[in-house]
């Protein structure tokens, strides 16, 4: 009788989980208010949990057993169907992905003094990125895609959700 009830406990524990380690690793106070995908496969090794907050902003957290970059993130996003508004960073790391790609590219090119935006677009793609906290802007065709090894494709359809934020022109 009690491993019954903490089966069915196990999705609000998963849930304060996340929150936690979104607070410890991003350093966002986030509260989930709807779960949309709970441990969703995104690919042979990487699971993400789609959510609402209160506010209504839609977040998509996905962690892996095995290392990801940023270019990884972006593609997994784009197969599931998601537009991202914002790739968050890490806590007390508000340039993350800027340091990080200039510090890549320095390897590459040590002498370079001179460097723009568009030399640090592929260095970019490479920097690690696991887990992963990402704002959704919006949902394509109303539908979240997961991996599906068996399929043709490789992708399914998981569940129809639609969802687009609308932002406020002040």
């Amino acid at each position: 009788m009690l491993q019954c009830s903490m089966s069915m406990n196990e999705p609000l524990y998963r849930e304060v989980t996340i929150e936690r380690e979104i607070k410890a690793g991003f350093g966002i106070d986030l509260s989930i208010q709807q779960m949309i995908c709970d441990s969703m496969p995104i690919s042979r090794t990487a699971n993400a949990h789609i959510f609402l907050t209160p506010d209504k902003l839609l977040y998509a957290y996905i962690e892996a057993k095995s290392n990801l970059n940023l270019g990884d993130v972006k593609k997994l996003a784009s197969k599931i169907g998601l537009v991202v508004d914002k790739f968050l960073t890490y806590k007390n790391q508000p340039d993350y992905f800027e340091a990080e790609a200039l510090k890549r590219f320095r390897q590459v090119f040590p002498g370079r003094t001179n460097v723009s935006e568009n030399d640090l677009a592929y260095y970019r793609t490479l920097v690690p990125y696991h887990p992963a906290l990402l704002l959704i802007s919006e949902i394509k065709n109303s539908q979240i895609n997961q991996f599906d090894p068996d399929s043709p494709l490789s992708w399914r359809p998981y569940k129809k959700f639609s969802y687009r934020r609308i932002k406020k022109v002040i």
